[in-house]
């Protein structure tokens, strides 16, 4: 129980941002939805959604991923962000319990093992989204101010982190992707 719970909580990978991930890649390993937090994520804690974020999102669209933003947050919040980068959206989202995550699948139409969820938080976004069975990528938290409770949870985010980045040093904790043919993109096969 224990390992299989340090286990959830660790990142299939990391990336320094939202902006340094290889999209391209994981689009031609078969992976079609994205699963996105806001906060810290995409842009600092309460911002609206920049020039360079909606640009991205236009660029994911176009490359034929489905984009879904899975906040915590209240609606007018996450409803607002999500309109302006043009993606589908729930909020109030419970994270990191799976009804959220699951939500997310159903909305998108598409399998856990077809779908990448990328946040900043280990309790949250990472934990959540491994239980649910999705492809999971930490990436850096673009503010450090932020608030109490979240700088608690970072203190207690970094002996995680630290064997994360020591295991990845040493070769182990990488997705084992599987590379699906690229018109399989409906949950029960082809198209």
């Amino acid at each position: 129980m224990r390992k299989r719970l340090l286990g959830n909580l660790l990142p299939d990978d990391d990336a320094e941002s939202v902006f340094a991930i290889p999209y391209e890649k994981l689009r031609a390993e078969g992976y079609a939805g994205l699963v996105f937090d806001i906060d810290n994520t995409l842009v600092m804690h309460g911002a609206p959604a920049t020039a360079a974020v909606r640009a991205l999102f236009d660029r994911l669209k176009g490359m034929g991923f489905r984009c879904m933003i899975l906040s915590n947050n209240r609606e007018a919040r996450v409803k607002s962000f999500a309109l302006t980068v043009g993606a589908d959206y729930i909020y109030k989202a419970g994270k990191p319990r799976k009804a959220g995550y699951r939500k997310a699948l159903d909305q998108m139409d598409l399998p856990a093992d077809r779908t990448i969820a990328i946040g900043d938080q280990l309790f949250t976004d990472i934990w959540g989204a491994n239980r649910t069975g999705m492809m999971t990528i930490r990436v850096s938290p673009i503010d450090p101010r932020e608030e109490i409770q979240i700088v608690l949870k970072r203190k207690l985010e970094k002996p995680f982190l630290k064997s994360y980045f020591r295991k990845r040093k040493s070769g182990g904790r990488r997705a084992e992707r599987r590379a699906l043919p690229a018109d399989e993109t409906r949950r029960g096969g082809k198209k």
